[in-house]
């Protein structure tokens, strides 16, 4: 008969954090949380507006104008850019790149979008001109490019805003404060 050992391990496990914040495989694990979160949501409102508006305007005749050609670059590039952040942080690579300052990239991120955005925004507005008939369908698809433009110009503004914040409360301001550049 086989003796029953001396000693009996009774250790007992917890769920780790990654079965709390998602699903995960040695590579990659994703951040379901995030998805919740204010900045996420942002991002996928400006994918979605974003593709509104290179879309309205793709549907055009866009080739007449010289402007609309800079608000397209603008849109498809930072549509697939934003698409490209937030499938780094919803893939939590940002979590596995530790030496990216991913606060300080984010927030030039989102400020270089907000100009680029105001830029498209107005040269759409003031390219709207006389040459295209109200209520046909290239006035009609430029005028809602506008309006979308627009929106995704406030939603980008909106995500510079967090990120600034975000790196205000990571310490961001207070090596500039103790250079003594910003008054205490």
């Amino acid at each position: 008969m086989a003796e029953f050992p001396g000693k009996v391990n009774t250790e007992t496990s917890s769920p780790s954090q990654t079965a709390v914040r998602g699903f995960s495989v040695r590579l990659i694990s994703l951040d379901l949380i995030f998805i919740r979160t204010v900045p996420a949501i942002l991002m996928i409102t400006e994918i979605a507006l974003g593709l509104l508006v290179w879309a309205l305007i793709a549907s055009t005749q866009y080739f007449r104008v010289p402007g609309f050609g800079w608000v397209m670059f603008v849109s498809v590039f930072l549509w697939i850019l934003t698409i490209l952040v937030f499938f780094i942080y919803f893939l939590r690579v940002n979590s596995k790149l530790v030496s990216v300052p991913w606060t300080i990239v984010l927030l030039a991120f989102n400020i270089t979008a907000a100009v680029l955005y105001i830029t498209a925004f107005l040269t759409t507005s003031a390219s709207i001109t006389p040459y295209f008939i109200a209520g046909t369908l290239n006035f009609n698809n430029l005028a809602a490019a506008a309006f979308f433009a627009c929106l995704v110009m406030i939603a980008y503004c909106a995500s510079s805003f967090l990120s600034f914040m975000a790196w205000r409360r990571e310490g961001g301001g207070a090596t500039a404060q103790a250079a003594g550049t910003v008054p205490a």
